[in-house]
């Protein structure tokens, strides 16, 4: 599959892949609709036509706190991404440099998908996101851009993804 985001030798893998989760299961998305217009207290994203968006903040406006921000005040991730390898450290700059400019357009669109963290791993790097989709498109950027190898696993009855990253020289 190509596009913008896939490369022509990565199977694209969408909710067919995760065995026992109901298609769309996150358990910080809402349970009910919210009210219109309702804004995140956090971060200022507004919900608004189904959705949340980049929007001014609407007068009288209910305020919540989007999926993202909870997810971060929670401390849990959607999304793990774990880099590592040789080539990682002599390319540590441009890598995260990617990863900034990468996670910064997606959030133009999605606004729910963030890096939450960055910090030194064992033996490189981890990522972790508030939404998969954000970890395995940082995931797949990576590998079109640098090769090496990269792999998928999501966790048994939850909505969130491990992908892992790793190249030598």
């Amino acid at each position: 599959m190509t596009g913008p985001h896939k490369t022509p030798d990565l199977p694209h893998h969408g909710h067919h892949d995760r065995p026992g989760l109901p298609e769309g299961h996150d358990p910080y998305l809402a349970r009910q609709k919210l009210a219109e217009p309702s804004v995140c207290k956090s971060c200022g994203v507004v919900w608004h036509t189904g959705r949340w968006q980049w929007l001014t903040r609407p007068a009288q406006a209910q305020e919540v706190l989007c999926p993202a921000c909870q997810r971060v005040h929670d401390r849990v991730p959607a999304g793990y991404l774990t880099l590592g390898g040789s080539f990682l450290a002599a390319h540590r700059a441009e890598i995260l440099h990617l990863i900034q400019n990468h996670a910064q357009r997606q959030a133009v669109e999605h606004p729910l998908q963030r890096i939450m963290d960055q910090e030194d791993a064992a033996d490189g790097l981890l990522i972790t996101t508030t939404d998969s989709h954000l970890a395995r498109g940082l995931g797949e950027a990576i590998h079109a851009a640098y090769r090496g190898d990269l792999d998928y696993h999501y966790v048994q009855d939850d909505a969130t993804l491990r992908v892992s990253w790793r190249r030598e020289s």
